[in-house]
């Protein structure tokens, strides 16, 4: 044989071995996509929230809020009792302040309000941050300094802002961290979170220590009001609303208030209020059903949490969990279908790197070439060159998680229309019925607020979705703190002149 037949033989066997080596590369690469797209279908079954199932969860939703009005520990749902009796009508006149710690900083608030038909007239505020030696320190250590600043604040004043003599200021102070309340300006301590660990302050009530230190002050200042974020966002939506019955905060976390009949909460032993409503604050986020749609990496997600069987309903559908759980997703698809090469990227297996800010972002991508989604794969994950495929896999998951979420969100919406009796009409009664949202989540991912929304019609109906409004209430932290201050304030009656 001569050298020119082996030359073609040797390559002839080169071109056959590079085209196996393509064949099964491509064989590999399919069943890599066939593993991938079995992951992403499976997820979205699993997620599955059709209407059916979400009617079951609103059942749910409305069956637990009359077990926890029933006995305390009746349901997984607190409803705890605000003591808030008398939300603001829009008619409180006055100068009124709130003071809001729910972190590691803490705002005061000054709010000038007009009376009828003029609403507020101005608002300043301050924002504090609190050193963290006094977060580990002592309660008064913590009081003392948020007094001081409270006292710097209104040194700063100017002739504007001078009360009629022998007047007092008044105060709502939000306080988001779990307190047991006794009064609408009484609560003690049950436990610190965020970081704060204060233990002389555990088991002592919150307004008592705060107005010790505002006397240490010398500031003649009241505190009218202890209010949850939530309760001041129903008070906020309800200042400018009179149709508002409850409110939802849909942000890092989630949680609703709502208006109850006082002689609908057995739990409550003492007189009934004049004005014969209370509003509850749900604390809605540790709903649990066995009709919520609960995926392998829920579990997961929530054995690993610091809060195990607690805040499942919170896991599902608020900010702080749905990038988590789009990540813990994208994990498994890289480890069994190896979506961003052989090996499983490392950054993708940082715990909570990917923020719903991030999701949200990529979910939005309207660019042909999914360029959002590129750039955030390779500055928060490290992942580089992925293709358009790949991109539009991580766009889909979002999706999924997202819908499920938003979809949730509405059916405990129609849970607490449902036990207020505003899922329907009534002997052809047509009442305009709102619902207060604030929160980042629902202010700022427009695919999760549009499905939301979107749902609550499909659920409710076209007639009666008519008639139910969501409006966005802000600040209620801080200004619906103010406005609850004024709702209580001890010189209602009193006639200004």
């Amino acid at each position: 044989m001569g050298k020119k037949a082996v030359v073609i033989i040797t390559a002839a066997a080169v071109c056959a071995a590079a085209a196996a080596l393509v064949v099964r590369h491509r064989m590999r690469s399919s069943g890599r996509w066939a593993r991938a797209t079995a992951i992403i279908k499976e997820l979205e079954e699993k997620c599955g929230t059709p209407i059916g199932k979400l009617r079951q969860v609103a059942d749910a939703m409305a069956v637990e809020m009359h077990a926890g009005l029933a006995s305390e520990g009746g349901s997984k749902l607190k409803m705890i009792i605000s003591y808030v009796d008398n939300l603001p009508t829009g008619t409180e006149k006055g100068l009124f302040y709130a003071l809001d710690l729910g972190g590691t900083n803490f705002r005061v608030l000054r709010v000038q309000l007009g009376g009828k038909g003029r609403g507020i007239i101005s608002q300043e505020f301050t924002e504090v941050s609190i050193p963290e030696n006094l977060m580990v320190g002592t309660s008064d250590a913590l009081f003392d300094y948020i007094a001081a600043e409270l006292a710097k604040f209104v040194a700063k004043e100017g002739q504007d802002y001078q009360l009629p003599p022998g007047r007092q200021r008044e105060l709502g102070f939000t306080f988001s961290f779990p307190v047991l309340q006794s009064s609408i300006n009484s609560g003690t301590l049950i436990k610190w979170t965020k970081g704060f660990s204060i233990d002389d302050a555990v088991g002592q009530d919150v307004v008592a220590e705060l107005s010790k230190a505002i006397e240490k002050q010398g500031l003649d200042m009241r505190v009218s009001a202890l209010v949850n974020d939530t309760v001041g966002t129903l008070a906020g939506g309800r200042y400018v609303n009179g149709d508002v019955v409850a409110a939802v905060i849909l942000g890092t976390g989630t949680n609703a208030a709502y208006v109850e009949r006082a002689h609908a909460i057995p739990k409550w032993h003492g007189l009934l209020p004049k004005s014969g409503d209370m509003v509850i604050n749900m604390e809605w986020g540790n709903f649990k059903s066995a009709h919520l749609p609960l995926t392998e990496y829920d579990h997961s997600l929530d054995t690993e949490s610091l809060n195990p069987g607690d805040q499942i309903f919170e896991k599902l559908i608020s900010g702080m969990y749905l990038g988590e759980i789009v990540r813990r997703v994208l994990c498994k698809i890289a480890e069994e279908a190896s979506l961003f090469g052989d090996t499983v990227p490392p950054k993708l297996k940082v715990p909570f790197i990917l923020r719903t800010p991030d999701m949200s972002a990529m979910h939005h991508d309207t660019s042909s070439d999914l360029k959002v989604v590129r750039d955030i794969l390779k500055n928060v994950l490290e992942i580089s060159n992925t293709s358009l495929k790949v991109r539009k896999i991580v766009v889909e998951l979002c999706n999924i998680v997202a819908t499920r979420g938003a979809r949730l969100a509405a059916a405990g919406i129609v849970g607490v229309l449902k036990k207020v009796g505003k899922d329907a009409f009534k002997d052809g009664e047509k009442q305009r019925t709102v619902v207060a949202l604030d929160g980042g989540l629902y202010e700022h991912y427009n695919e999760y607020s549009k499905c939301m929304e979107n749902t609550l019609r499909e659920l409710l109906g076209e007639e009666v979705s008519e008639s139910i409004v969501i409006e966005h209430s802000n600040d209620g932290s801080g200004i619906g703190a103010a406005l609850l201050a004024a709702s209580h304030s001890q010189y209602l009656g009193v006639d200004e002149s």
